[in-house]
């Protein structure tokens, strides 16, 4: 008898379901009742001093009148925080990579209508952009300059947030030059 041959084998780690969470059942709200999102300011590597060198991607609201945000959507009870932003990363972007020390809190209101949110930012360092993601007949993923993505950007707390990331970059850069001294 011939050897059993074996069955090929599977990268995992690329492997993403192809769908998109739905529904408000398992999401969070804060003690306001405040739906709770949360999002990232994609960043590639390596990340520089200079604002003009550093690009962050955004990607096309699901309405098309709508322009141009970073990714973000609700942070569900059976995840955590970073969990949630690393699962937004994949299903709106398609990208993957790690998730930073978060950037800050905002509350704000929905723009189509009265409802209040809490929005937490985190910087992701991008590692690997996927072929095939959830959002993908829905969304463009774009890499821009800063100064494009606050020009397109259609949220004034993301806009806040990209500041607080710039700014992060600029001292950690400086910091890391002084020393190397």
């Amino acid at each position: 008898m011939g050897k059993e041959q074996e069955p090929p084998s599977m990268e995992l780690k690329h492997m993403v379901a192809l769908v998109s969470r739905t529904g408000r059942h398992m999401q969070r709200y804060n003690f306001l009742g405040h739906r709770q999102v949360v999002g990232y300011c994609g960043k590639k590597p390596p990340c520089v001093v200079d604002e003009e060198e550093i690009e962050v991607l955004v990607i096309t609201s699901q309405r098309k009148e709508k322009g141009m945000l970073f990714p973000k959507g609700g942070w569900e009870i059976d995840e955590s925080i970073e969990a949630a932003a690393l699962r937004e990363t994949v299903e709106e972007a398609g990208v993957v990579g790690d998730v930073e020390c978060k950037l800050g809190k905002w509350n704000f209101k929905s723009k189509s209508s009265e409802t209040c949110y809490e929005g937490h930012m985190f910087p992701l360092l991008v590692k690997e952009q996927l072929e095939f993601w959830p959002e993908k007949d829905v969304r463009q993923r774009l890499w821009v300059s800063v100064r494009e993505a606050k020009k397109v950007c259609q949220y004034w707390w993301m806009k806040e947030a990209l500041e607080l990331l710039v700014s992060r970059l600029s001292a950690q850069a400086k910091a890391d030059t002084k020393s190397n001294l």
